[in-house]
């Protein structure tokens, strides 16, 4: 039994991890302004915020390597080399893999570089 499909061919894969990493920023950082706007009328610390911005930071990774995995597999598992500029169906979706699975990588790495205050902030600045 197959879990995923044997390919998927469609532009939404293409669009996946960078909107992945859209809405983790916006939740982040809307979340964080959120907390330190109100963070006297709220029943939680900031630890717990931080704790909040991480879990949704693993979730967004995994999601983002789970649309660069299905972008490798698209692309052949990196058995064709680019550039695939033939006008055929096949280059076509190796195209598609090979854009989707490096966006994904950008995506990545984005994702990374949002949730790395965590490490930094420990209070709200006024």
């Amino acid at each position: 039994m197959r879990l995923l499909p044997k390919q998927i061919e469609t532009l939404w894969t293409l669009f996946t991890a960078p909107v992945v990493w859209a809405a983790h920023f916006l939740v982040s950082y809307l979340g964080a302004a959120i907390f330190c706007a109100k963070h006297q009328q709220l029943a939680f610390g900031f630890d717990v915020l931080r704790l909040g911005i991480a879990i949704i930071t693993v979730l967004a990774l995994v999601m983002i390597a789970l649309s660069g995995w299905l972008a490798w597999r698209q692309w052949g598992f990196g058995a064709h080399k680019p550039p695939h500029d033939d006008p055929t169906a096949h280059d076509r979706t190796l195209f598609q893999g090979f854009a989707t699975l490096l966006l994904s990588a950008l995506s990545f790495v984005a994702v990374l570089y949002v949730a790395m205050p965590l490490l930094f902030v420990t209070e709200c600045w006024r």
